[in-house]
């Protein structure tokens, strides 16, 4: 169990460096979870207790419309964060639900233990704003992709930024997320 929040400290500490002592508050923050294959953590209308540190396997967030098609917002796999970030932070029901696509294992911190490492530790206020930003900047980039470029094109950006994602998600999940169906999909890259 140790060594898995020893992949906490070092994802923290490729923003801002820790003693000791200021990582053992931290790791009482977190909490650990395990979850199988397609279990949802949490599915929409429900509450978001946690944000989810991810040690081990592969989550997706998505969104499903009045006619039940899905619409996945993002994928996370080890050493991202993921969560409804806004049910998260305004104590509010998920407009989303997070799905396993593999076994996975989370470190979770609530609402609360976040606002008390962030007041305890000015460096993880830093930390997390810095994630805050990465994570903003990926959502816009991904809009104006959506905005200005083909399937193909989305494709290839995917590809660019994350390697070895690609490899772990089906085909009919990458097709949902670039916003074509399958068969298209199958056309593109065939």
């Amino acid at each position: 169990m140790e060594n898995k929040y020893n992949l906490l400290k070092e994802h923290i500490e490729k923003v801002v460096t820790l003693t000791e002592e200021e990582f053992t508050f931290i790791r009482a923050c977190f909490i650990y979870n395990y979850y199988k294959k397609t279990e949802c953590i949490f599915k929409e209308g429900e509450e978001v207790k946690y944000l989810y540190f991810v040690l081990s396997g592969l989550l997706k967030l998505y969104y499903t419309d009045e006619n039940i098609k899905e619409h996945i917002v993002s994928f996370a796999m080890e050493d991202w964060w993921e969560t409804d970030v806004s049910a998260f932070y305004t104590n509010g029901n998920a407009s989303f639900t997070l799905e396993c696509l593999e076994n996975t294992e989370l470190l979770c911190l609530s609402l609360d233990d976040f606002d008390r490492l962030c007041n305890h530790l000015q460096k993880m206020e830093r930390f997390f704003l810095r994630k805050s930003i990465a994570g903003h900047i990926g959502s816009q980039q991904r809009i104006l992709s959506f905005l200005t470029s083909g399937a193909k094109e989305r494709y290839e950006q995917l590809i660019a930024r994350n390697p070895a994602l690609i490899q772990r998600i089906p085909k009919s999940l990458l097709a949902s997320y670039l916003g074509v169906s399958r068969e298209t999909l199958s056309r593109l890259f065939s």
